[in-house]
């Protein structure tokens, strides 16, 4: 698919992480963004963190002011915009009370999106879903995107949910309304930050340098570096046969564990605070119930979370770097920033 240099794309949700990083990629690619936050208040702080990466000069960067929650501001954010890529999503750090809280704002405004989008003539929409509505079903590792969690699975949790649900409602409005869509399925995303902003799991590497782990869980997730995701959206939205298709996104699957020992090798002045006891899956599912951040994993701790990402580097040419190089990238930023 062939997008003129001097396109406008959106992207919603610029303020966080994904969206930040997806921003700074499209304009040191020459395209104008227009970004959408919840609070116009937030425009300076955002601008200035991508601005600061470096190669955005001369092209422009807008904010419209719309939620997910709601009808306002998606219409104007969409006039003139080629293309749409959606990053806007909740990730909560704990459990919500009520789960409805979590997937009806997930899916109901990936809708509203896309909908905003159809009715203003957007050529193509790539959608910011997630592993984790693949790898909660009946498939087995390494998942492919091929797999869907199951809503019904104990392994589901809410946020789990909320991917899976969002995902299913944007592909069928794409198919029921002619609208071309691409999904990109990031794992554990992280990697440089943009501001001072930290994300979900950017968080887990600061807590791990500040000692706030006395021992890790058996926990094992697929990494990318953000640097990556970002550029698995462009592809997205240019290689034409990216139409229709989801793409799994991440390098090496890495253990808590794995992780305090890339920290502690890359970054031996913090060692004396990283944990070295690998909690036992009978002590861990003990300590759930007083724990919030195990027991949004402890029904899959031991598990085989490796995925697939053959499919994208075959369709969309798009080589990661090392699950490492990512984990190494946010230590780095946390520690410039004076986050630990």
């Amino acid at each position: 698919m062939n997008v003129r240099a001097d396109a406008t794309v959106a992207v919603t949700g610029i303020g966080g992480f994904v969206g930040r990083h997806v921003a700074l990629l499209l304009l040191r690619q020459g395209y104008d963004v227009r970004g959408t936050v919840r609070d116009l208040a937030r425009k300076e702080e955002i601008e200035e963190s991508i601005r600061a990466a470096g190669g955005t000069e001369g092209r422009k960067l807008a904010f419209v002011e719309a939620d997910l929650l709601g009808e306002r501001g998606w219409a104007e954010a969409f006039v003139g915009v080629s293309h749409v890529l959606h990053t806007a999503s909740p990730f909560p750090a704990r459990l919500p009370a009520d789960e409805a809280d979590l997937i009806g704002p997930a899916r109901d405004g990936t809708l509203r999106v896309l909908q905003a989008a159809h009715l203003a003539g957007v050529r193509r929409v790539v959608l910011t879903s997630s592993v984790a509505a693949v790898i909660y079903g009946a498939g087995r590792a390494p998942f492919t995107e091929t797999d869907w969690t199951d809503p019904q699975s104990p392994l589901a949790t809410p946020y789990y949910r909320s991917k899976t649900f969002a995902e299913r409602a944007a592909w069928d409005y794409a198919a029921e309304n002619g609208l071309e869509l691409a999904v990109v399925n990031p794992g554990m995303v992280l990697g440089p930050l943009l501001g001072r902003e930290i994300g979900t799991s950017v968080a887990v590497v600061r807590n791990l340098l500040r000692g706030g782990y006395p021992a890790l869980p058996r926990f094992s997730v697929p990494v990318v570096d953000i640097r990556d995701v970002a550029d698995a959206h462009v592809r997205a939205m240019t290689v034409a046969g990216a139409a229709g298709e989801r793409f799994l996104i991440a390098a090496e699957t890495l253990s808590l564990a794995d992780m305090a020992s890339v920290l502690r090798r890359r970054f031996p002045e913090h060692a004396a605070k990283l944990p070295k006891f690998i909690l036992p899956n009978w002590l861990a599912g003990l300590a759930a119930p007083f724990d919030a951040g195990l027991r949004l994993i402890v029904r899959e701790l031991g598990r085989d979370s490796r995925i697939s990402n053959e499919k994208a580097r075959r369709v969309l040419g798009w080589q990661p770097r090392t699950a490492e190089t990512a984990v190494a990238a946010s230590a780095e930023s946390l520690i410039a920033a004076g986050l630990v």
